[in-house]
């Protein structure tokens, strides 16, 4: 948007006065660097950086009351959901705001041409030096390069500072102290989260499969979806599939392969050979091919093949291909495509973390353009500790946003129980190999996503035998964070487990203090997953396989709501955990999920920080669901 929004800004506020000159306050730090990073020398003056400041936004203290209102089971407005029109102007930054902002900027003097505010109102974009940013800013940006890899970032150093009469008007301003860089096979920085290997959430190759079973008494050693019916009772034929939607992400270059597709419907669900998922590109997202292996092309194989065979031939599913292999993509991206009102095109998007679109090979401006399904399913995930509290916190608030429109997200808690990546946080919060501290993912943290933990069959049982939590190949992620507050629907389950099975962990190894959100929510089988990738049938594990699982199980839900008039489920948290639906869970009370030098978390009665409030039980689920206005 052109800069000439400043007269309408300058009408409204005609009768303020310039603002007072106020001192510079630290507005956001960072007390060391991520594991493997280190400044290497002062980033050059005239480099020209892409600034980007997120406006604050009004009304995102009621979010939770918003979202009680049309989400907890007692509500008189239970699945009344909000429009987009009604989320986007209930939280759009106010005139005051953009006022006072770009009043700062001008001040600072940059030309009108060189400021944006961006298609949603909510970021203020700025083309910036080094030199002019760090005056802007009060800081000094260096060249961190990473140890093992050689790649370098551009980052500002510990902390950035805002005058104090505009901080209040801004969440954070991009790039600044946030790190989430990868290898790529086009450019030295990969933006990705699907660059193999990134993130939390991996699925685990366990070895090859020689001889395929297809009957329930091999379910300990090959999960098909036969054994998931089974284990969940998931006996369901779709009846509004007109009506219903579920959508699964990838990142590229993430992506499936349809050969693989049509061999693993041939080995468990012959009806659907041939069948495809209606791909939504966002931002230049396709069916790559270029690059393949279990690497690439597993996790959505994965993905797929499980979600597609489990909702039947008559269910159409979603397939959200996020980033072009020159770009890649972060769940910015996506959610940019998904809300307007959150659009970052050419005003928010870090240009570290996140896509920055056009590039040289596709031009897009996704900017709402991409169509809502009633559940999202994403096996994606990072660490709090790596992004950095203020980022997170802005993204978690979207996903409440659009739980607000009445989208269910499911993502994968991690694969590492209490270690998050792999690491653990030593005693000032950086990631090591050495650390103690349990390192907590994201989004599985945020409160407005429903995060989903691993079981397994124990070797030698059935799948009428209760399960434990997945110890085997991988572990549950789970456990609490150290960015967000304890909800109001979870605050009951997380006090029962702290009475009743206090961990034995002194409060440098985790956050104990009874008021941060937990995770998971609930849990699914994650282990031995017979998936075909790169044409051979394998054995595979991971809360990969669980997320795509549980959104299966609920569009089943969604299915039979719709079907009789009602509206889908929505964000679910706030029904999950009431006390009607205690029943409804398979409780799961064995194993743990170690990590950081310790044993973890151990499942017990009731909820637990490893599977949640356990697995489910579908016709449970939905005649609960069916019950609810």
């Amino acid at each position: 948007m052109p800069f000439l929004i400043q007269s309408l800004v300058f009408f409204t506020f005609s009768l303020v006065a310039t603002a007072t000159v106020s001192p510079h306050i630290v507005h956001e730090k960072r007390d060391v660097a991520p594991s493997g990073w280190a400044p290497v020398r002062r980033a050059e003056a005239n480099i020209m950086l892409p600034l980007r400041i997120g406006l604050a936004q009004p009304n995102l203290e009621s979010l939770d009351d918003y979202l009680l209102e049309v989400s907890h089971p007692e509500s008189l407005n239970y699945g009344k959901n909000w429009s987009p029109a009604k989320v986007a102007e209930t939280f759009r930054p106010s005139a005051a705001s953009i006022y006072t902002v770009l009043e700062w900027l001008e001040d600072e003097g940059l030309a009108a041409s060189r400021v944006k505010l961006s298609q949603g109102g909510s970021w203020v974009h700025a083309n910036v030096t080094v030199a002019e940013a760090e005056i802007l800013l009060g800081t000094e940006y260096h060249v961190y390069q990473h140890s093992e890899s050689g790649i370098e970032h551009l980052a500002c150093v510990d902390k950035y500072h805002l005058p104090e009469h505009v901080a209040e008007h801004i969440d954070l301003v991009m790039p600044t102290l946030h790190f989430d860089v990868h290898m790529n096979r086009k450019r030295s920085v990969d933006k990705s989260i699907g660059q193999p290997g990134a993130g939390i959430v991996n699925p685990k190759l366990i070895g090859e499969i020689e001889v395929v079973l297809t009957n329930l008494t091999g379910c300990n050693k090959q999960i098909t979806p036969d054994c998931l019916r089974a284990l969940y009772d998931f006996d369901y034929t779709p009846v509004a599939t007109d009506k219903n939607s579920i959508g699964i992400v990838e990142y590229t270059p993430v992506a499936y392969l349809p050969a693989d597709m049509d061999m693993f419907f041939g080995n468990y669900s012959p009806s659907q050979v041939g069948q495809r998922p209606a791909l939504v590109s966002i931002d230049g997202g396709y069916e790559q091919t270029s690059f393949q292996g279990f690497s690439i092309n597993g996790e959505a194989n994965l993905d797929l093949q499980y979600a597609m065979a489990l909702v039947g031939a008559t269910q159409n599913v979603t397939l959200y291909q996020v980033g072009d292999l020159v770009e890649g993509a972060s769940f910015n991206n996506f959610l940019d495509a998904l809300d307007a009102s959150y659009c970052t095109y050419e005003g928010g998007d870090n240009s570290s973390f996140d896509g920055i679109y056009p590039d040289s090979e596709y031009k897009s401006d996704d900017c709402g353009t991409a169509p809502l399904t009633n559940i999202i399913s994403t096996s994606y995930g990072y660490t709090e500790s790596l992004l950095g509290s203020a980022y997170i916190q802005r993204q978690c608030y979207e996903y409440g946003k659009l739980g607000l429109m009445g989208v269910t997200f499911i993502f994968a808690s991690g694969d590492n129980g209490v270690a998050g990546n792999g690491e653990c946080l030593d005693a000032n919060g950086a990631e090591s190999y050495s650390g103690t501290r349990y390192n907590p993912g994201f989004p599985a943290t945020c409160p407005y996503v429903t995060s989903v933990g691993a079981t397994q069959i124990s070797p030698g049982n059935t799948v009428n035998d209760p399960e434990v939590a997945c110890d085997t190949n991988i572990y549950s992620g789970g456990g609490f964070s150290n960015v967000f507050g304890l909800p109001e629907w979870q605050a009951d389950a997380v006090h029962g487990f702290l009475d009743n099975y206090p961990p034995a962990y002194a409060a440098d190894v985790y956050n104990s203090s009874g008021i941060s959100r937990a995770f998971p929510d609930i849990a699914v089988n994650g282990l031995n997953y017979s998936v075909v990738s790169n044409g051979r049938t394998q054995l595979v594990a991971g809360t990969s396989a669980a997320a795509p699982v549980a959104a299966a199980i609920l569009s089943g839900v969604n299915d039979a709501r719709l079907a009789v008039g009602k509206s889908p489920i929505g964000f679910i948290n706030p029904t999950i955990y009431s006390s009607n639906f205690t029943g409804a869970w398979n409780d799961i009370t064995s194993g743990n999920n170690p990590g950081c030098g310790t044993d973890g978390f151990s499942a017990q009665p009731g909820w637990d920080p490893v599977t949640g409030l356990g697995t489910p039980n579908f016709p449970k689920l939905r005649d609960l669901w069916l019950s609810m206005p």
